[in-house]
Order: structure tokens, then sequence, then C-alpha cells
């Protein structure tokens, strides 16, 4: 039986997409369950529709994470994936999909990370500080913004010239190629998550 997941994301969706391309492909033995989105014209919910996925605008208010919550509770995921979700997780949330929630961050964590570094605003900051290589890291959510333990990272390099929208094409072209991987990962039982720690087996190192 595959992993079911439920994505969560803000903006256009494409690393959803890629979710959807590589189950399509047969890449990844997943179903995704549900899309959720804080914003309701977000790409993600129009390519959810269109892939026949559940899609749902969250809208605001005091009781946002209670309703995402128990959104959440009725379509019961193995795996919750961010994709360019903006909005905090809810502890409570965070607690019952504890290992089970994974979020994918445009730079090398721990750097350029953590309020605020999200998008293009991360690539700016890489090219003022003059870094030669960034990247791509998935890694577990908690309570903090960027902060769980890491489960993959893939390297890019910045080049002379670059500008913060070069960049980003780069590394988000890295950032299709290594989500899938990962849950693909997790639906091998090659990655298990244990008390906030990350473990993959001898034979299938997760790196």
């Amino acid at each position: 039986m595959a992993q079911t997941l439920a994505v969560l994301a803000s903006g256009g969706g494409t690393n959803f997409q890629a979710v959807l391309d590589a189950i399509a492909e047969g890449r990844l033995d997943s179903e995704v369950v549900l899309v959720a989105s804080n914003k309701e014209d977000a790409g993600a919910l129009e390519r959810g529709r269109k892939a026949g996925v559940r899609a749902e605008w969250v809208s605001p208010g005091d009781d946002y994470h209670d309703r995402l919550h128990a959104l959440l509770e009725e379509t019961k995921p193995d795996l919750i994936v961010l994709a360019g979700y903006l909005k905090l997780i809810a502890s409570k949330t965070v607690q019952q999909w504890k290992g089970r929630m994974l979020n994918i961050h445009p730079a090398l964590l721990p750097s350029f990370g953590g309020k605020g570094m999200y998008g293009i605003h991360v690539h700016e900051a890489v090219l003022e500080r003059g870094v030669k290589v960034t990247g791509v890291t998935v890694h577990v959510v908690d309570e903090v913004y960027d902060r769980g333990p890491i489960v993959a990272q893939r390297a890019v390099p910045v080049l002379d010239g670059d500008t913060p929208e070069v960049l980003q094409k780069r590394v988000l072209k890295r950032e299709h190629e290594l989500y899938p991987q990962v849950l693909q990962w997790f639906a091998e039982g090659k990655i298990r998550i244990e008390d906030y720690r990350v473990y993959g087996t001898e034979k299938d190192p997760i790196l």
C-alpha cells in the first residue's frame, strides 16, 4: 500500500508538481490525499485540482491552526510535506506528526534559514554574503523555522554573474530532484526518525 501524503503550500507549487510527476512516472510510491494552502489563489491548489487531488484553502482567522489540524486529522496522511508553505506549524500539529513532517529549504541549513528566509530572499542573502556553494536541504519540521534535523542535502554552485533569480532557478531544479527522492526513501523504509534523530540503513545511506 502506497504511503499517503498531505502537501501544504503557499505559492505556485512547483515542488508539489515534482512530487505529482514522480508519482505519475513510477519513481515515487505514494498517493497525495490532500493539498492545502493558506492562500486562496495559490497555484498549488490549482495543480491539485487538475491532478484530481483534494484541494483545500484554509482561510485566515484566529482558529486557522485548529482548522488545518482538523483537516489533517481527517485525511490521516502518513507524511505531511511542506512545499513552499510560509506559515509556522502549530505545536500540537508538529507533535501529532512528530518525525513525519518534512520541509524543503533552498539553502544548506543551518545557514540562511529562519524567519524571513524564504524564496528569493534566501538567494539574495547568499549572494550578498559571497558564499561559493549553496544548495538544498530536506529536514524534519519542528516548532522553529528551519531548525529540525536534516534528512538530506545537495550542493549547488554559486557562479560568477549569478543574480538571485538565476541562482533560484538552479537551486529549484535540484529541489525538484531531491524532494521526491527523499519521499521515496521514506516509502521504502530507508529512513526512520526517532526522537528527532534521522537514521538510514547501512546499505542505503541517506546521503
